[in-house]
């Protein structure tokens, strides 16, 4: 689609500020009840998704063009799908996240692409990764000491992808060589893509590069099926967004498992079994990737319409993704197995408060991504947890930053080293 096809949707929109808050029955204070980074950091209504309709209208119908501000604003989106999922409460015809994502990608055709953001989608070309100053002969380092097969060479029930933040960041590389043990030690028959092994371009396609992302997801799909994967396990959101939401529109059809689906499967039919109960009291942050957009893509192909040119509809009927069939109860089910005591925070499930590096934010605007961490670790801590346990590596990272800059004390775990804790 390009942004004009969106038209329709822009002049819908009827400035009802849900997009800008969590469902008012789920709101538990006024502190926590936000559910839009930008528009509540910013406090200006063009950072919304509201904004973000009403400028693009002003786009399509030639009377803007972009200017360095407004580009600003489009590259400003975490890609959350907070506001989309709070939307659809009430509105069954808007797709804001859809929209904002589109938006990135026109002002990128329009020439609107800052230096860093250059930099990233030359790293995704020359180096396969989107991690700017990685080379790509180091993204096997991980496995060092690990027996594991190459996909390649010897067949494998299990692709275990390991994401490039796992895979390149040293201080994240215990998380996935754990995730990998746990599998192995439990009988699974895994393997990787070894050579072929590189950057799923999910934040490609949340930063509006489309093409790019189109570009290496069919390496990637064309990489898998010359290997025979049938199944993919993951440990990283932004991967398990990939591979279940974008891949299948390009013809991919593998089973995408994330690792605490897996793991909890592995729990329950007693192949991973603990000898440790631990005694801590955690609360668990759901990621935005595998929360609210960790839905399966359902096919579609049809038209908007009006019922007596009045009741917008669709036909036929289209898929409705409100987040409420994202992974939720596997990560908090394996927690509970470790024996750790859940407390759970005000915003949860699909209505989580999103970690703020999302859509290429933690690159493009640092200063949001780092205050919209902090501000899930002030929920995290009324709690009266004393660790922050999430599932995914992107915000493992940018809650530790935001931690250690704000000096706040609360501990932050991967799901995965919870469980190895618990062996």
């Amino acid at each position: 689609m390009a942004l004009i096809d969106y038209k329709p949707m822009m002049e819908r929109c009827s400035n009802c500020s849900f997009c800008k808050w969590i469902p008012f029955d789920k709101v538990q204070s006024v502190r926590f009840a936000a559910n839009c980074p930008t528009i509540t950091y910013n406090r200006f209504n063009t950072y919304s998704a509201r904004g973000r309709f009403q400028m693009a209208l002003a786009i399509v119908n030639q009377e803007l063009t972009y200017t360095d501000k407004m580009a600003e604003i489009t590259r400003e989106c975490c890609a959350c799908g907070s506001c989309d999922v709070s939307d659809k409460v009430c509105r069954y015809n808007l797709e804001p996240l859809e929209h904002n994502l589109e938006l990135k990608a026109d002002a990128i055709k329009a020439g609107k692409v800052i230096p860093v953001q250059r930099k990233i989608m030359d790293s995704l070309k020359a180096d396969q990764t989107m991690l700017t100053g990685q080379k790509r002969a180091d993204r096997k380092y991980w496995t060092d000491g690990l027996a594991i097969k190459d996909v390649f060479k010897s067949k494998a029930e299990v692709l275990f992808f390991p994401g490039c933040k796992y895979s390149y960041d040293k201080k994240l590389q215990p998380v996935v060589q754990g995730a990998l043990k746990l599998l192995l030690n439990s009988g699974v028959d895994a393997g990787i893509l070894g050579a072929a092994d590189a950057c799923c371009g999910g934040r490609a396609y949340q930063m509006g590069f489309f093409d790019e992302f189109t570009d290496r997801a069919k390496i990637n799909i064309n990489a898998m099926k010359t290997a025979g994967v049938k199944t993919v396990v993951t440990p990283c959101a932004d991967c398990y967004h990939a591979f279940k939401r974008l891949y299948p529109k390009l013809g991919f059809n593998a089973e995408v498992f994330h690792i605490t689906e897996y793991l909890d499967q592995l729990i329950k039919a007693g192949k991973l079994k603990f000898s440790r109960k631990l005694d801590m009291a955690v609360t668990y942050h759901d990621p935005c990737h595998l929360g609210r957009q960790g839905e399966p893509y359902i096919p579609w192909e049809g038209r908007e319409k009006k019922i007596l040119n009045q009741i917008h509809t669709w036909e036929p009927r289209r898929p409705r993704y409100n987040g409420s069939h994202g992974i939720y109860d596997p990560p908090r089910d394996v927690i509970k197995a470790t024996g750790a005591r859940l407390m759970e925070m005000e915003r949860i499930r699909e209505y989580a408060w999103c970690c703020g590096a999302g859509g290429g934010c933690s690159e493009v605007s640092p200063e949001l991504s780092a205050w919209t961490a902090g501000e899930r670790i002030a929920e995290a801590g009324t709690t009266g947890a004393e660790t922050l346990v999430t599932a995914c590596p992107w915000c493992k990272n940018n809650f530790e930053n935001a931690n250690n800059a704000g000096g706040n004390g609360i501990k932050i775990l991967d799901v995965v080293e919870l469980a190895l804790m618990a062996l």
